[in-house]
């Protein structure tokens, strides 16, 4: 009997009301993009804008050297998680490939595809990966996993420590680079 390895699409984002969602996303060819100021500066500022645009209540993010997590809760009865991470991934990259050509043509190396179009890539090609939440104590249980990233990592010793990150919200009501939105996070 012969097998064949076959891979299989991922499966449609499911954008049912009344979920929340993790939405994670990596940069290109999982390298570290997020470590200068800059990019983490244009991803705030554009999450920022795709909440505005969109209509989505953030309820945790993280920034990692190669890595992004999101927990969002869209406002809207229709809304498409996929257009949400469009916008965002889009404008970062955009304004990223123009800052670069224009201050630092040598660090664009690094996000060269080796094709004629796209030329050059800052995020991993797809959507990344979208998981629905709809019980309280998943979504609670999931913010925790993702601010403890950076100490899993060795980063920081406390979530709260990791600047670019919602966990200094939720730990010492300091406000972070994002706001967050408590006032609609479920409680248990």
């Amino acid at each position: 009997m012969s097998h064949s390895l076959r891979t299989r699409p991922k499966p449609a984002a499911l954008n049912i009301p009344g979920h929340a969602h993790e939405l994670t996303f990596s940069c290109f060819q999982r390298r570290p993009l997020l470590t200068g100021e800059m990019a983490k500066e244009f991803l705030a500022g554009a999450i920022i804008r795709a909440r505005d645009k969109h209509d989505f209540d953030l309820w945790a993010y993280i920034f990692m050297p190669e890595h992004v997590h999101m927990i969002i809760f869209p406002k809207r009865e229709e809304y498409s998680t996929s257009e949400i991470l469009k916008f965002i991934k889009q404008s970062v990259s955009r304004r990223i490939v123009a800052r670069l050509k224009e201050k630092n043509p040598r660090a664009l190396r690094q996000l060269e595809t080796g094709l004629k179009q796209p030329r050059y890539r800052f995020w991993q090609d797809g959507r990344g990966y979208d998981r629905n939440y709809w019980s309280a104590s998943e979504i609670i249980r999931q913010v925790e996993y993702i601010h403890h990233n950076p100490v899993r990592r060795g980063l920081v010793e406390k979530p709260e420590d990791w600047y670019w990150s919602s966990a200094r919200d939720w730990m010492t009501g300091e406000e972070g680079p994002i706001r967050i939105n408590k006032e609609s996070f479920p409680v248990l």
